[in-house]
């Protein structure tokens, strides 16, 4: 445990001084400034806050930057270290590769969630302090959206990087990666599907095994419970979860694909060839 939280550590105060943390950091700080400015908490349309309106946006917006963020910085952690020789120093170390691969699992997690998190904080703080009413049961419930979010991709990061032998192909493995769970939202390739006459049960089934999907359409529950943005598709959608199932499929599944994930890049690891 003290080589694993030394670990976390290590990998933490690291990022904390690269530059993509920097620029990390401003991405999501200026998404917050910027729907400030638009003043989205400045209304209430329909018997919803605009406090609410802001976070349903900025949680879609979330969805687009934090897994690409997330996959590239993570993909560099094991196959950089073993392009860098890392791992040759490691070894003569008294950690143990358990102790390792999961320390960098968790200071990764620790860095990328936070910025997301402390964002979306200081618009409840801004709520606050112009006596805007606070949907507190969203924040939490968003909260752990964001969590299960980055516990999927960054464990899918990790799965990458270790089957990568490079730090390019690492970051191209994980490009595609996002650029196909995007292509399977609703709107591009599901329709295709539609098209082709494949039943609506079984294409919406398609549809939400995509962790980007489920979080998606979880972002729009809290703020439309009858999802009548999606249309006729939300009719199945309730007819099988209802709304607590919903939600509950939404923070339990990315949490449990992303540890799948993870425990395979970490079988991987320890069978691969470290130098």
């Amino acid at each position: 445990m003290k080589h694993l939280l030394l670990t976390a550590w290590a990998d933490i105060t690291e990022s904390l001084r690269a530059r993509w943390f920097l620029v990390y950091t401003l991405v999501f700080g200026g998404v917050i400034v910027a729907l400030f400015i638009t003043g989205l908490t400045e209304s209430r349309i329909m018997g919803f806050t605009g406090l609410s309106r802001l976070l349903v946006t900025y949680l879609q917006i979330t969805m687009a930057i934090l897994p690409l963020f997330v996959l590239i910085t993570t993909v560099r952690s094991v196959a950089g270290d073993r392009e860098a020789g890392v791992f040759e120093y490691m070894l003569s170390l008294p950690v143990s590769l358990s102790a390792w691969y999961w320390g960098k699992f968790l200071g990764r997690f620790a860095v990328v969630f936070l910025p997301v998190f402390l964002a979306m904080l200081a618009a409840v703080f801004w709520a606050l302090f112009r006596q805007i009413e606070v949907p507190w049961s969203q924040v939490i419930f968003y909260t752990g959206f964001l969590i299960s979010l980055a516990w999927c991709f960054l464990g899918i990061g990790m799965f990458l990087s270790t089957l990568a032998r490079s730090a390019d192909v690492a970051q191209g493995a994980a490009f595609i990666v996002w650029l196909g769970l995007l292509l399977f939202l609703d709107l591009i390739l599901l329709g295709v599907l539609i098209k082709e006459g494949m039943p609506a049960e079984t294409t919406i089934a398609i549809a939400l095994i995509n962790p980007l999907q489920v979080f998606r359409t979880a972002a729009m529950m809290l703020f439309d419970p009858q999802l009548v943005l999606l249309g006729p598709s939300a009719y199945v959608i309730l007819d099988h979860f209802g709304t607590t199932g919903y939600i509950t499929w939404a923070l339990v599944y990315p949490v449990v694909l992303g540890t799948v994930f993870a425990l395979l890049g970490y079988f991987k690891f320890r069978r691969s060839d470290l130098p």
